[in-house]
């Protein structure tokens, strides 16, 4: 502290700068599941830099899936680590230019060694959709660095960060800080993980509309409790973790794309017909009968059948097993697939150019195969298919902070009285009025941004 008084001292003596060029810094956290993750994102106009990034995944594999207990426990245990080590990252701070309200003192490689450092704009975390007490570790945490610092906390959406997240990838690979952002809106989002599975049209930061969601368990889940029946013992007691979807897929495709032997149909019954396999078997696809195009998604049949296919014949090979899973996987597809179809072909959709795909499930990269072939052959070329990096596609912090950044130059900001919400929608129809419709929310004008 003494360091920073003289320093800051001294810069006052020295002759007055041109104003620096504005720039945005947060830290963000997100803990909204099983992840703990933490950020640090600059921002100058349409560039971005993400300092640090890393998270931790609690170890659930006792349990053959998250249990909430585990994962709370390891956000108490690696968070504050996790802070610690951000805040080496952050960007220096010259003598000359620190003041009380733009810097922080940080402990160097010795207790006597300290460095200054920009003190972040605000602070960004997920305040849900999730699970209530780990959300509320991370909140709270971000309240205390919020007081602690005097600088503000904005709460974001989880999955309207998901959404958003082609946008920071497009800001991280700016060449200019003139570029504009990409996509640009509206565009429609695949929301597609463990714990949801919907159909998005994105208008503005704030608004998305469903226009079709899981009415059951959601594709993550399902494919997660498929894998568990299919891929072989060995697998699955020698895994690294519990996400058994990624173990599915390289099981299915050991070669990558390689493997891919897939005709996309070319209609939309196509998608609905049962497929009888070389071992006898079929699966019939959701909703292949009366809501054959019906905007819902429905996965629950699914599961009970790959069940069913699996327990009639136990000593399955691991070649039919093979054929299940690349089964399994282009049913579960095909119907995400058959709903973007619908909704594409809808006058109301015909200026759309982008699809996004993020959430856990779309870094599956024959999920990526299948959706551009069908767009291909139902006469979709032109609209571009967004995958965001596989590192952005499960839970991450820097999508927290990219939410919080574009949030933040809209002039919106939270109260340090808000609340972590296990359930809050993105839609504005929705019952608790969408993202907006949470309470805290408060709006700047242009002069304080």
């Amino acid at each position: 502290m003494r360091l920073l008084f003289s320093l800051i001292r001294r810069a006052r003596c020295l002759p007055p700068r041109h104003h620096e060029r504005r720039t945005l810094l947060t830290l963000a956290i997100e803990t909204s599941c099983d992840d703990t993750s933490v950020a640090i994102l600059e921002k100058q106009k349409a560039k971005s830099t993400l300092h640090f990034h890393d998270k931790v995944t609690s170890d659930n594999r006792a349990f053959q899936g998250v249990h909430p207990l585990v994962a709370l426990e390891s956000h108490q245990k690696s968070l504050a680590l996790l802070v610690n080590r951000a805040l080496q990252s952050l960007p220096e701070r010259p003598a000359e230019s620190a003041t009380w309200t733009n810097a922080i003192q940080i402990r160097g490689a010795t207790e006597e060694s300290h460095t200054l450092r920009k003190r972040p704009d605000f602070i960004t975390v997920t305040r849900g959709p999730g699970m209530q007490s780990n959300l509320m570790t991370g909140l709270d945490t971000a309240k205390g660095l919020a007081v602690a610092w005097q600088i503000p906390v904005l709460g974001v959406n989880h999955m309207q960060a998901h959404a958003l997240t082609p946008r920071l990838v497009s800001s991280l690979n700016a060449s200019s800080e003139s570029a504009e952002s990409h996509p640009q809106f509206p565009f429609l989002s695949l929301l597609v993980s463990g714990g949801n599975t919907m159909l998005v049209h994105s208008s503005d930061i704030v608004s998305h509309s469903i226009l079709a969601e899981k009415t059951d368990i959601p594709v993550g889940n399902v494919l997660d409790k498929c894998a568990r029946d299919i891929l072989p013992a060995s697998l699955l007691d020698n895994g690294k973790s519990v996400m058994y979807g990624p173990m599915l897929e390289a099981f299915a495709f050991p070669n990558g794309a390689e493997d891919y032997d897939y005709t996309p149909p070319e209609t939309q019954r196509g998608l609905n017909t049962m497929k009888t396999t070389q071992f006898g078997w079929a699966i019939r696809p959701p909703l292949s009968e009366d809501k054959s195009s019906s905007m819902e998604f429905s996965y629950s049949g699914l599961g009970a059948i790959i069940r069913r296919i699996v327990e009639g014949n136990p000593e399955m090979s691991d070649p039919e097993r093979r054929l299940l899973a690349q089964e399994t996987m282009r049913v579960a597809f095909e119907h995400l697939a058959s709903r973007v179809l619908l909704a594409l072909s809808t006058p109301a959709m015909k200026d759309i150019s982008t699809l996004v795909v993020s959430g856990g499930v779309a870094s599956n990269q024959f999920l990526k195969h299948m959706l551009r072939s069908l767009l291909n052959k139902r006469g979709f070329e032109g609209v571009e298919v967004v995958f965001p990096p596989m590192s952005l596609c499960t839970d991450n912090a820097a999508m927290i902070a990219w939410t919080g950044m574009e949030m933040w130059e809209a002039g919106w900001r939270s109260g340090l009285d808000v609340r972590s919400l296990k359930k809050w929608a993105i839609d504005p129809e929705a019952g608790d009025g969408g993202i907006m419709g949470a309470e805290g929310w408060r709006r700047v004008d242009d002069t304080q941004l």
